[in-house]
């Protein structure tokens, strides 16, 4: 049966082809035959997916679409919408991966054969793991699952609000808020009637799981997901999700009951005979994490859908661990059917303390001594709504550690998030101390993004150092163990930065000292760095060419980045080329093949209309290129990199080749212009724009260092470091 369901945009058409959009546009235009749109709007139109591949091969665009572009474009573009396509998609590879053989026997023949036999063979293997069961309700409708991931997600954008921006877990009717839905399985064995349109891509991901795995597969066709609608979902990033399963310990019994995408029970170690718990009221999100989990490891996954407050699925388990990026600021969490619940050992939330439920939701389900580690907004521990709660649990010893982290650790980028670490007191301490840590000074330079991994360093040392000595922890400026007495006043208000003492004075009058010669020593530099006046020279009326030319040509190779790329290698992302610095990102993990610069690279940000390209040094080589990022890697023998970089950064250039959609501003890059001259001449050009490039970086080193120095002086004379004369 041939795919003629699935849709696919221009801009699909453009991956593809491994062309721009413009590229597409023109196709349309000038070609009679192309494939007339089936969907969409007259604006953004979509087509067949199949007719697409049939003209491209015939024109010779492309000799074979990739598989992995083909597989995601059948994804992307389903009838019943993307998160219906993964649950099939990942129920047929958790199948492959249980069981090769038994999918082998039923996708041979026809798609109705397949749909007809594969519900049973999945009833079998997803009961086996997950417990699942046939629902011919589940995941029917077209959109409706990617309606009930955005808007009813504990995990999905739920942040927002916190932010001021309209929420989504909007308030239902009184009438209806009533009544709590019971918790479900969270996977349900899909009927054949809801498989028979996914037949092509569930035949295309087991190709895929051929070629890498199944688990690898998955996790492809998931991280293309979560990149392509990076606004419906908050995620916890993984060295984030790596620290609190840290923090928590080695733990054979795991809930994390609003579980978004998996990330945070993915992080968590895996122990023999060990039982992973999640919950999430988004099906879909439900479904994937359970998915996702059976994939990773041999756990035990017990998956449910459900409001977890509301509807808790897992009443009577009492685990050993709890981890939790719960939803910021909601109103509607249940606080006036739940007043009597027994889960408020603490006290009663008020409607505005959200989080202080999910906080005590985590101690009920945890067995006495175990560890929950929750992703708070950082109002919650100075609100006074909730101080009462806090001081209870501060006296009876549930509260062990808070540790603020630096701005742009998780979303929302902006506001400096607090991780709480509790513990089910097995008996109330004599003498409770609290754990206080502000990892604030790991923020970073410029807009890279904090240091994830000193973050990472200096909570673990400070919070093994509190758990192992059972003594007094003192690292100014970083950690503090502080009594609890000392925080029991009118306002329980447990901010870090209220409580921790200054860096030693000498200290800090050395630091500003060696700043200050830095800095001295750079502005000389500058200065030895100034270009010389310039000289008068009558325009110039060189022949050009363009980017795209070139590349046709040969002279030099073109790519793109930010699809996906194995785990741990450092990520050169569209901000740290427009601040100079170093590598800073990460990419969704995945088997794709990331693209890795080299020396002599040229990189160019195609988002924001700036005037801007960075050719690769041996520092940053090895990289791998970030979104929203194109790399030109020249011939060496026809195109000097430097030439090419500096001719690149034109106002007049990128202003002729940049186009406007929205309010972003998008360079194409193909349609750069830059002169055809001798090698040798292009190098005498590239020497000087080399130069221009030092001085450009020995002023942006001084700025840093001079902000440094003011922010430091003005701290010292504030809190008495430093003398004022």
């Amino acid at each position: 049966m041939q795919d003629n369901t699935t849709e696919v945009t221009a801009a699909g058409i453009a991956r593809l082809a491994g062309v721009g959009r413009a590229a597409v546009s023109n196709w349309r235009r000038r070609h009679a035959d192309f494939p007339k749109p089936v969907g969409g709007t007259e604006t953004s139109p979509s087509f067949a997916l199949a007719e697409v591949e049939s003209w491209l091969r015939k024109q010779g665009k492309v000799a074979q679409v990739p598989l992995r572009e083909r597989v995601w474009q059948q994804l992307a573009g389903h009838p019943e919408g993307a998160l219906t396509a993964l649950v099939h998609a990942g129920c047929v590879l958790l199948l492959i991966h249980e069981r090769p053989t038994v999918w082998l026997h039923v996708s041979a023949g026809s798609d109705e054969r397949l749909a007809a036999m594969l519900p049973a063979a999945l009833d079998e293997v997803l009961t086996a793991r997950l417990g699942g069961t046939a629902d011919p309700t589940v995941h029917s409708g077209r959109g409706a699952g990617a309606a009930e991931a955005v808007n009813r997600s504990g995990r999905a954008a739920a942040v927002n609000r916190s932010a001021g921006a309209d929420g989504v877990n909007t308030a239902r009717p009184a009438a209806a808020a009533a009544v709590a839905t019971p918790a479900s399985p969270a996977v349900r064995t899909p009927t054949g009637p809801q498989l028979l349109p996914s037949a092509p891509l569930l035949r295309g991901a087991a190709e895929l799981a051929a070629e890498a795995g199944a688990r690898q597969a998955f996790e492809f066709l998931l991280g293309r997901h979560l990149d392509a609608n990076p606004r419906q979902y908050t995620l916890t990033p993984s060295e984030l999700a790596g620290l609190m399963a840290d923090l928590a310990g080695p733990a054979r019994t795991v809930l994390d009951p609003a579980c978004g995408t998996g990330a945070l029970l993915r992080a968590v170690g895996v122990r023999p005979d060990q039982e992973l718990y999640a919950q999430d009221s988004a099906p879909d999100l439900a479904a994937l994490t359970a998915l996702r989990l059976a994939l990773h490891s041999r756990a035990g996954v017990h998956g449910a859908t459900g409001d977890t407050l509301r509807a808790d699925a897992f009443p009577e388990l009492r685990a050993d661990a709890v981890l939790c990026h719960p939803p910021f600021n909601e109103r509607n969490w249940g606080h006036d059917e739940l007043a009597y619940d027994a889960r408020w050992e603490y006290g009663f939330p008020a409607r505005t303390e959200s989080e202080l439920a999910w906080v005590q939701h985590a101690l009920a389900r945890l067995a006495d001594g175990g560890t929950a580690v929750l992703l708070m907004p950082p109002a919650v521990a100075s609100r006074r709504s909730g101080r009462r709660i806090r001081a209870d649990l501060l006296r009876r010893g549930a509260l062990r550690a808070l540790v603020a982290l630096p701005a742009g650790a998780a979303p929302p980028h902006s506001i400096p998030l607090h991780l709480w670490v509790l513990r089910r007191p097995e008996r109330t301490p004599a003498t409770p101390e609290v754990l206080l840590v502000d990892s604030g000074r790991f923020s970073g330079e410029g807009r890279g993004g904090p240091d994830l991994a000193a973050v990472r360093d200096a909570v673990l040392d400070a919070w093994r150092a509190f758990e192992r000595d059972g003594g007094p922890v003192e690292r100014p400026g970083l950690a503090r163990s502080v009594p609890v007495i000392e925080l029991l006043d009118d306002d329980v208000d447990l901010a870090p930065a209220r409580h921790l003492p200054p860096a030693a004075a000498a200290d800090g009058a050395e630091e500003l000292t060696a700043v200050r010669e830095r800095l001295g020593a750079t502005l000389r530099l500058t200065v030895d760095l100034t270009p010389p006046p310039a000289d008068q020279a009558p325009p110039a009326r060189w022949p050009l060419t363009t980017v795209g030319e070139l590349a046709r040509g040969g002279a030099l190779l073109l790519r793109t980045g930010g699809i996906g790329g194995p785990a741990r290698v450092p990520v050169l992302t569209d901000h740290d080329v427009l601040a100079a610095t170093a590598p800073s990102g990460t990419l969704p993990e995945s088997h794709e093949e990331a693209v890795l610069t080299e020396p002599g690279d040229v990189v160019v940000p195609v988002l924001g209309g700036g005037s801007v390209a960075r050719v690769v040094d041996d520092a940053t080589a090895g990289a791998a290129l970030g979104r929203n990022l194109v790399l030109l890697r020249p011939d060496r023998t026809a195109l000097d990199p430097w030439f090419l970089a500096g001719f690149l950064r034109g106002t007049a250039n990128n202003r002729q080749a940049s186009s406007y959609a929205s309010t972003a501003t998008r360079l194409d890059v193909r349609r750069l212009q830059l002169p055809r001259l001798p090698l040798e001449e292009q190098r005498r050009y590239g020497a000087r724009f080399r130069a221009l490039d030092e001085f450009e970086r020995a002023l942006r080193h001084a700025s840093r260092l001079g902000e440094h120095l003011v922010r430091g002086m003005y701290d010292g004379l504030t809190d008495g470091t430093v003398a004022p004369g």
